[in-house]
């Protein structure tokens, strides 16, 4: 009978190498979470821009959208509680509320709803998730929220929607099939996921519900943002309409417009008067020129006559003006309003009525190519006081080309990055969260362009008993198995002091980085 018992026992021990990819899984999968919610919070925020721009169309769609979002928060949140309460029930510890707890880097956790962390004790746990879920009727409660969830999201969908077959199969509770080579048995889907299932495995599976919930949620919100304009006419009513070459015109040039009737037919051409003169008619659009001798602003309008099937005439009046103004031009840097050594920087040149393919833009100390409708900037010397770096525009007129001015730059090396521990560069810092960190990190604050530098190495430095200092190095970015020993050890009230820090650069420059230091709390 002990032999028995003894097999059993075995049988219900988890390997603790399975134990382990079911914590790299649900790590993963936590990191995807963060992703798809990050792109469904840039979808949201679409909805309230284009809400913010036209109201009246889109009010259906966003008040749809926010109702997804309000019913994906619950559900998800809900799934949350459920690890919360598996790992509570399972002695698992609230780090952030039991006092003297602290945070051990070797053991599986979670984060609760209000941002707690939750530290698992036995992965291998297979009584408490049975009992939670199957006799508590928990899992039978969340296969029925889940149920609901997709049956709203279906019926915002189109009946003869492709969506409707995906959502079904991401949202998918049905019970398994019956497999005959294992005994016929048949389980529920509650069964199949949530009995007898070690704990890191069950977190794990809920995370991955989350996830499917995420991406159902993000088919819906995209098919209602695509059925804002899909209903929307190109054109409802016949107007006049000026389409000029330019708005702007130097001194000397000609001003241009087209005059046109939209949704015109072509089988017939409007006419189209100004100052009771009648214009020019060219494949339907009336052509308007008028020589710009001064500077300012001028009006101009006419009526465009229009004939009916039935045979008589509407009148369609217009107005415009057009502005004539003497040769300019605006350069102005994308960023701001320095150049820096070793990043690309891009900068808009424009000059009013010219197109930005017939600017010719040069420089001096560096060079500078076209990069679409804009520009990149490569200066080869620092220019702190901006004596020896200009960007000179010309622009071609129909074949003229003309000086259209220039403007003067500094230019300065890209300043040194600042070392971060848990995204803090000194002051007081939590055991927990310095034990949760792998690495050392070089942020570049408050610079805007993409330039990113990795810490090569750096020493660590604790003070000991009898005030002597003892220093462990790091020839990478990431923290040694000695440093994290000592971290393990430390005191409250200890004082970590970093430095030699070395950073290298993706412009291939390498800098030493400001020493840090943290009082641990």
């Amino acid at each position: 009978m002990m032999y028995l018992v003894l097999l059993a026992m075995m049988a219900l021990n988890v390997a603790s190498e399975v134990l382990d990819a079911f914590r790299v899984v649900d790590s993963s999968l936590i990191q995807t979470f963060k992703s798809v919610e990050l792109k469904n919070d840039q979808l949201y925020a679409s909805f309230s821009k284009a809400y913010a721009e036209n109201p009246l169309k889109v009010k259906e769609w966003k008040d749809k959208s926010d109702e997804v979002k309000a019913k994906t928060d619950t559900l998800i949140n809900r799934i949350t509680r459920i690890k919360e309460q598996i790992a509570l029930k399972a002695r698992g510890t609230n780090i952030n509320k039991k006092e003297g707890a602290s945070f051990d880097e070797d053991r599986s956790f979670i984060v609760n709803v209000e941002g707690d962390t939750i530290q698992i004790k036995k992965d291998d746990e297979l009584n408490v998730p049975s009992a939670f879920m199957i006799r508590l009727k928990n899992a039978e409660k969340l296969k029925q929220d889940i149920i609901e969830y997709k049956d709203f999201l279906i019926a915002l969908l189109d009946e003869n929607s492709p969506l409707v077959e995906t959502i079904e199969q991401e949202l998918d509770t049905s019970d398994p099939k019956v497999k005959l080579k294992e005994g016929g048995d048949k389980k529920t889907w509650e069964i199949q996921n949530f009995e007898n299932k070690p704990l890191i495995a069950v977190i794990t599976l809920l995370s991955k519900l989350q996830i499917d919930i995420q991406n159902a949620e993000t088919n819906v919100l995209s098919y209602l943002y695509g059925q804002i304009d899909a209903g929307s006419f190109k054109f409802n009513k016949l107007g006049a309409r000026v389409i000029a070459k330019s708005a702007y015109v130097l001194e000397g040039d000609v001003y241009r417009a087209e005059v046109f009737l939209a949704a015109e037919d072509t089988t017939q051409q409007p006419e189209i008067f100004v100052n009771n003169q009648q214009l020019k008619i060219v494949d339907g659009k009336g052509i308007y020129e008028i020589r710009a001798n001064s500077s300012g602003t001028f009006k101009w309008g006419g009526i465009i006559k229009y004939k009916t099937p039935e045979g008589d005439f509407n009148t369609y009046p217009f107005e415009e003006e057009y502005q004539v103004s003497k040769p300019s031009v605006t350069i102005s840097p994308t960023k701001m309003n320095v150049f820096y050594m070793g990043v690309p920087n891009p900068v808009s040149v424009s000059v009013p009525g010219v197109p930005s393919e017939n600017l010719q833009v040069t420089m001096t100390n560096g060079n500078i190519e076209k990069s679409g409708n804009d520009f990149i900037v490569r200066p080869q010397r620092p220019d702190i006081n901006g004596r020896n770096t200009r960007v000179l525009v010309k622009a071609d007129f129909n074949g003229e080309v003309r000086d259209m001015g220039s403007m003067v730059f500094r230019v300065k090396e890209v300043p040194d990055p600042i070392a971060t521990i848990a995204q803090k560069n000194g002051g007081i810092l939590r055991k927990e969260d310095l034990l949760a960190e792998q690495a050392i990190f070089a942020d570049m604050v408050d610079f805007d362009f993409e330039l990113n530098f990795t810490v090569t190495s750096f020493d660590v430095s604790l003070t000991g008993a009898g005030g002597y200092v003892n220093t462990w190095p790091s020839e990478s970015n990431l923290f040694t198995n000695d440093q994290k020993t000592q971290f393990r050890n430390l005191p409250p009230g200890s004082i970590i002091y970093i430095d030699k820090i070395f950073a290298r650069g993706d412009d291939g420059s390498n800098r030493e980085l400001t020493p840090i230091s943290f009082k641990i709390r």
